[in-house]
């Protein structure tokens, strides 16, 4: 079977990562992130900019704060899959969300520039997946504390998009 086609076990991603690698369909992963890049450009190209400050709550972020999330964790994720996969060892750090939104300012910016950044960001991670060696596939490194594998981000990344696009039509699109 192609090394990209192969789900992570268990033991290649913390608990919590779960609920990202859970929502991803079966098949080769480099394929899926490629088709899901259409259907996001899709669906955030849908929205218009002047639901850009949208909030469902008072306390929630608003829809360019969601996308603006979505491309930090995209650059996030694909950073720890190149440096496990490159073979470094050392432990990489934690991130708060919280504090990496509260810095982006993401609504001091129109929502088509995110979607934009999004379709690039997206492409580059593409590349790095769909360039990586069989064996890289399965290296393991640490990040917040927890074992990872290239595999299970790669997963992760694809789970984390799906995670918030049904987030973004349930919440923020719903009529």
């Amino acid at each position: 079977m192609d090394t990209r086609a192969v789900r992570p076990a268990r033991d290649e991603a913390a608990d919590y990562y779960s609920k990202y690698i859970d929502l991803v369909p079966a098949g080769d992963i480099c394929d899926i992130l490629e088709s899901q890049r259409s259907s996001t450009l899709a669906l955030l190209k849908s929205i218009p900019e002047e639901r850009a400050a949208h909030r469902y709550a008072p306390d929630k972020w608003s829809i360019a704060d969601v996308v603006a999330h979505v491309n930090d964790c995209e650059r996030l994720f694909a950073f720890r899959a190149f440096w496990f996969a490159r073979g470094f060892d050392s432990p990489l750090p934690s991130f708060d969300q919280q504090v990496a939104a509260a810095h982006a300012r993401a609504d001091g910016r129109p929502l088509r520039s995110h979607i934009e950044e999004f379709s690039t960001v997206r492409a580059s991670v593409l590349d790095l997946f769909a360039n990586l060696a069989a064996d890289a596939w399965s290296r393991r490194g640490v990040a917040s504390d927890n074992p990872l594998t290239v595999r299970a981000l790669a997963f992760i990344t694809a789970g984390h998009v799906l995670h918030h696009a049904a987030i973004l039509k349930d919440r923020y699109l719903a009529r």
